[in-house]
């Protein structure tokens, strides 16, 4: 089995990289790819850079060329849900765009022909996660995650995404990981650790709490390994 592990930013699979500590380095794409055996099975860990273009090149080079059977996402994300707080977790349950907008045809936010507003995550995986956090002692929400090419730092602009959503915390990368591995039948989980609450303050939270959050999640990521090769 090849599992891809995937975040958007170096501070995202640094932990991962430690842990490991052996691994080779491939460069395509005008990327890097590390790669890995970890009890047993093949790892493949990138960061994408930020955003949904350079996301969905990841994710797709990881399956198509790499050969990832199942992907792991782990990352930071604002805060929409007022249950969350910096340093909590948030798995999705489904994903949407929250900047895809066609509605001047009559489709509601987030929808394209022939796609979907909303791109459920694996449930097997998700089921994992709950006895991964119980494991960790850790209290985990399950939510809905929107995506979009904008960082938020914007008090309106949160509310509206989470009133449009129904979501609970927004990202760059995640919806379009999301597309990618519905299209080619690969199951994913994404996990993100809240970094800031996507308001005014949102930039100096993010600088302040980034690589505590991205640890946070990082593990969590390496517990969901152990759990799949168990």
């Amino acid at each position: 089995m090849k599992i891809a592990i995937m975040g958007a930013m170096p501070e995202e699979i640094a932990p991962i990289l430690e842990k490991l500590g052996t691994y080779t380095t491939t460069e395509y794409a005008k990327n890097k790819y590390y790669e890995a055996s970890y009890r047993g099975v093949d790892l493949i860990i990138a960061y994408s850079k930020i955003g949904k273009v350079f996301s969905t090149l990841t994710a797709s080079t990881m399956i198509e060329h790499f050969g990832a059977e199942k992907l792991l996402f782990s990352g930071v994300a604002g805060a929409i849900s007022s249950e969350l707080r910096v340093g909590d977790l948030i798995v999705a349950t489904k994903l949407s765009q929250h900047d895809l907008d066609i509605t001047a045809f009559g489709h509601p936010f987030g929808f394209v022909p022939e796609g979907a507003v909303f791109i459920e995550a694996d449930t097997q995986m998700i089921e994992m996660s709950k006895e991964v956090a119980t494991s960790m002692r850790k209290t985990v929400k399950e939510g809905i995650i929107a995506t979009g090419d904008q960082f938020v730092a914007n008090e309106q602009r949160k509310n509206w995404i989470g009133n449009t959503f129904n979501a609970d915390a927004l990202e760059m990368e995640g919806a379009s990981v999301a597309v990618v591995c519905d299209a080619l039948n690969i199951p994913f989980f994404i996990l993100r650790a809240i970094s800031d609450a996507a308001d005014v303050d949102a930039s100096f939270s993010f600088d302040e709490f980034l690589e505590s959050s991205a640890k946070e999640s990082a593990e969590f990521i390496m517990k969901m390994v152990d759990k799949l090769v168990d």
